[in-house]
């Protein structure tokens, strides 16, 4: 039994380990060199800084908007299915897929 002096402590100490491990609240933006992490795998297909050359689309410059609907239904499977980008979107969170609709339609730069 703790004395009563550390249970204040130890159930404030309990709540904070659990705001940090269930993650961003919810329309918490990251970091933007999370974003920036999240987007080395997407040159892969669409060029450095989303500046695709040839059958691939650029993505650089793109409304956010849009960019985030697209990622979104990709990850749902609403879009192209038969697409290698619903099985990469799958791997994301919101938070995730909108840091990276905000990072390529600023550019690549937050």
């Amino acid at each position: 039994m703790l004395p009563p002096s550390l249970v204040a402590p130890v159930l404030l100490s309990l709540a904070g380990l659990g705001l940090v491990l269930a993650g961003p609240a919810r329309g918490a933006e990251l970091p933007a060199t999370t974003a920036a992490v999240l987007a080395g795998g997407c040159v892969n297909c669409h060029g450095p800084d989303g500046r695709a050359q040839g059958a691939i689309p650029g993505i650089r410059g793109l409304d956010e908007g849009y960019l985030r609907a697209r990622l979104l239904a990709f990850r749902d499977g609403r879009d192209a299915p038969g697409s290698v980008m619903t099985r990469l979107m799958k791997g994301h969170d919101t938070h995730q897929i909108e840091a990276l609709a905000k990072w390529f339609a600023q550019g690549g730069t937050q």
